[in-house]
């Protein structure tokens, strides 16, 4: 039996999702993997939805579980999540499980993941909030937020976003489908909420860091446009820092049904 699991995870501590083979840091995948093989019992292989860079963080990440050997999981569905939280830290946690066919693929099977990139201009920095936002040294005005907003539009549709990946990426195809692109503000922070059907390698974060140029009125939103027109990395803006990006969202291209009944939302979904 293959099992898909909903995790959440602070990825503070955590050299990204990936396991790195012969290194000695802690990375998602392999506490997963760890704690899921003492919980069922025999070795287990945890295949997740995406790599998320070190120090990003989760709130409905997706991975399959299934035993190494083929043999089936004998927990009941329900039991899954509280049998492998009992093994993992308290930075990471189950929130969700279901049952899906062998075939299944939690990356390859996917229809659109949501991004949420949180920026955070209080007047006073937050102490519980270190290491889960990108804090600001200068507020920005709700004109600075209402540029963004109208930059973070220029994402949306199927382009190629060369100019937003990460140099000395090997990925050739870099064309995607943005589906929804907005910025609001959110009390003390300023949250950039984005939703496509793939990401390239710190595309998310070199949108973020783009906008920002834009509320800091660095860059103007038409230039957000010709950034993306002109394939080029140069014409975007920095990479913001890891800390305030949370992978919100995954949704696949056949309904998953998941033990515990979740909130039918819409919120970033293709349709968005």
């Amino acid at each position: 039996m293959k099992v898909l699991l909903k995790i959440a995870y602070l990825g503070t501590s955590y050299a990204g999702f990936q396991a790195q083979r012969g290194a000695s840091c802690r990375t998602v995948q392999q506490t997963l993997t760890d704690a899921v093989s003492k919980a069922v019992g025999k070795p287990c292989l945890v295949t997740g939805c995406s790599r998320t860079d070190s120090g990003v963080h989760a709130k409905g990440f997706c991975a399959t579980i299934e035993p190494a050997d083929g043999g089936d999981i004998t927990i009941p569905l329900d039991k899954i999540p509280v049998s492998v939280n009992h093994y993992l830290p308290d930075d990471v946690a189950i929130l969700n499980a279901a049952s899906v066919p062998e075939d299944f693929h939690p990356r390859y099977d996917v229809k659109s993941k949501k991004y949420i990139y949180v920026f955070s201009d209080a007047p006073a920095r937050d102490p519980f909030s270190h290491g889960r936002v990108t804090y600001l040294k200068q507020p920005l005005s709700e004109e600075s937020v209402r540029r963004m907003n109208e930059a973070a539009e220029q994402f949306v549709g199927t382009h190629d976003f060369a100019s937003f990946m990460a140099q000395g990426s090997k990925i050739t195809d870099t064309v995607r489908t943005v589906f929804a692109a907005s910025v609001a503000r959110k009390g003390s922070s300023v949250e950039f909420r984005v939703c496509a059907d793939g990401f390239l390698y710190n595309m998310v974060r070199i949108m973020a860091g783009t906008l920002l140029s834009v509320g800091q009125n660095k860059m103007e939103p038409a230039d957000v446009k010709k950034a993306v027109l002109g394939k080029d990395r140069s014409l975007a803006g920095v990479t913001a820092a890891a800390c305030g990006l949370y992978l919100n969202k995954v949704e696949y291209k056949k309904p998953v049904e998941w033990v515990f009944p979740e909130e039918d939302s819409s919120e970033g979904s293709a349709e968005a």
